[in-house]
């Protein structure tokens, strides 16, 4: 139904910046799973609160999944979305910035006093300087590369080294500051100038041939066999990647 006029003013025309302007409502798949991520931090948070610490790691990597698929859906429905940028930004500081630096803390670093909150804000401080400078260089960087240390990854090479001493009943008292000196590096690592490989060129919907598709299942059910372990090494060895290319590209010739 329209709204009617006084017999004496002339009807409104469309406003086109009006319409712009119109609050509009936002797309629920992509940001179910952003909401799933979120989740899964904060619920890392509370478990690491509850001593819980096997089920928090394993919630930050459960996060890294949703996390993954909400970009990916939200390209093939083609329902990207500013809200969803930032709303996805937001969620990462939570699940890769503030929840793997407090699940630290609560796992060992609150017993070394101001080191171990110092390393942990080192942390922290890490991913939202790393999240802030990601969002302000969309467009400007080559895709093949991140600049300095994914939050996922770092928070991945954090997570898997509480997860695998949880899992075997290694207590990380005797190694609590070179704890604190690990998490407090993977918080350095994402704010350096040191690149990254992105994968970012590699077609996923292209074809593969069959033996490298035999691998993939392979390598996945070699991680599934002790994947507390597995998963600590391959993001370890993915943290350690950057600085070593910086290393090899340096070396004298």
């Amino acid at each position: 139904m329209t709204e009617q006029t006084d017999p004496g003013q002339q009807p409104d025309h469309h406003d086109d910046s009006a319409e712009a302007r119109r609050p509009r409502g936002i797309y629920l798949l992509p940001n179910l799973f952003t909401t799933g991520a979120l989740f899964a931090g904060f619920y890392a948070v509370i478990a690491g609160m509850g001593g819980r610490f096997e089920a928090a790691a394993v919630a930050i990597f459960i996060a890294m999944v949703f996390d993954g698929l909400d970009g990916r859906v939200a390209r093939m429905t083609n329902t990207q979305s500013k809200f969803g940028a930032e709303y996805d930004s937001l969620s990462d500081m939570v699940s890769f910035g503030i929840a793997p630096s407090l699940v630290a803390f609560t796992w060992v670093l609150e017993d070394l006093g101001k080191i171990g909150w110092f390393a942990a804000f080192i942390y922290a401080a890490g991913g939202a300087l790393r999240l802030a400078r990601f969002n302000t260089q969309i467009g400007f960087v080559d895709k093949r590369y991140f600049m300095g240390l994914p939050s996922p990854a770092a928070a991945a090479a954090v997570a898997g080294l509480i997860w695998f001493c949880s899992t075997n009943g290694i207590e990380p008292d005797e190694f609590g500051y070179s704890v604190a000196l690990y998490v407090a590096l993977a918080g350095v690592l994402m704010v350096s100038n040191v690149l990254y490989y992105s994968f970012k060129d590699i077609d996923l919907k292209g074809r593969i041939p069959f033996m490298k598709l035999a691998l993939i299942v392979l390598a996945a059910a070699v991680v599934a066999t002790n994947p507390a372990l597995l998963l600590w090494l391959l993001f370890l060895l993915y943290s350690l990647s950057g600085p070593l290319l910086w290393l090899w590209r340096r070396r004298p010739h």
